[in-house]
């Protein structure tokens, strides 16, 4: 979900401005990925590299986090949406992390649709906390170590604001994702432009390595 800054930038907002009309697009987003059907949506929130940005960046973004949590997650479980937050939780303050533990509690049971939230997340860290518990075997052995081993591995990935890049996102779990990115600031992005991503992985073939 990149663009926010950018996006404030050329309203002549504050950044924080721009986190939160981005907190709108993904509200909208998970809305708009129940209705179409989706059984699985994965977003990244903040990733292990964020801390590093403008401390008064950063208590915005975790109050608006924690907001966020506390507004969405009732509607959300009424629209059988399971929460799961996957990432380190050192260094998260404990009521965000109350706030997080109880939005995973009241979804546990909600089949419609998991949405799975990357929260103090990076791929390379992922996969070093992995390599810390694994005990040996191949690769399903090693799956279990992960954040949420219960998360299928993406059929799609999508990247706003017209970057090309993964930025340290799912990267064992991203292997033989498709990859689709959209010009639109991630304020933006709106029912149309997921559809247009969606029907552009629909009229791909996955070959997975083979010919």
């Amino acid at each position: 979900m990149d663009g926010n800054a950018r996006w404030a930038e050329q309203r002549g907002l504050s950044v924080l401005e721009g986190h939160r009309e981005g907190a709108q697009a993904l509200k909208r987003t998970v809305h708009h990925a129940v209705e179409l059907g989706l059984r699985e949506l994965t977003v990244y929130a903040f990733s292990t590299e964020n801390w590093s940005r403008p401390r008064v960046e950063v208590e915005g973004l975790m109050a608006l986090f924690a907001d966020l949590i506390e507004s969405e997650t009732p509607e959300l479980d009424e629209e059988g949406v399971r929460i799961r937050f996957m990432g380190r939780r050192g260094g998260v303050s404990d009521e965000l992390l109350e706030r997080m533990e109880w939005a995973e509690e009241r979804t546990a049971g909600n089949e419609r649709m998991a949405l799975f939230v990357a929260f103090n997340y990076g791929g390379r860290a992922e996969i070093v906390d992995a390599a810390r518990r694994f005990g040996g075997g191949g690769e399903e052995d090693f799956r279990r170590c992960l954040y949420a081993p219960d998360m299928t591995d993406p059929d799609l990935l999508i990247r706003t604001s017209g970057e090309r890049r993964l930025s340290n996102y799912l990267l064992w779990q991203s292997a033989y994702s498709e990859l689709v990115f959209s010009d639109a600031l991630w304020p933006d992005f709106d029912r149309d432009e997921l559809a247009r991503a969606l029907e552009d992985y629909a009229a791909r073939e996955r070959r997975f390595g083979a010919r």
